[in-house]
C-alpha cells in the first residue's frame, strides 16, 4: 500500500464501538478500496468530460 486513505484511529473506533475488533489487514484492504473507489471517479468524470471537480454522482 502506497499511501493510506483513511484515518485509521476513527475506523478502529467504529468498529471498537461495535464490539468488534480489525484483523491486521483490514486497514490496508479498506485503504485499497477506497484508492479504487477514487480513481474509478476519476475516470468518470474524465470520460464525462467533466470540469475537474468530482461529485457525489462520480461514485456510481
Amino acid at each position: 500500500m502506497s499511501e493510506m486513505m483513511v484515518v485509521v484511529s476513527k475506523v478502529k473506533k467504529m468498529v471498537k464501538d461495535a464490539g468488534y475488533r480489525t484483523g491486521g489487514d483490514y486497514i490496508d484492504a479498506l485503504s485499497g478500496k477506497i484508492s479504487a473507489i477514487v480513481a474509478a471517479s476519476i475516470e468518470r468524470a474524465k470520460t464525462a468530460g467533466k470540469k475537474k471537480t468530482l461529485g457525489a454522482e462520480d461514485l456510481q
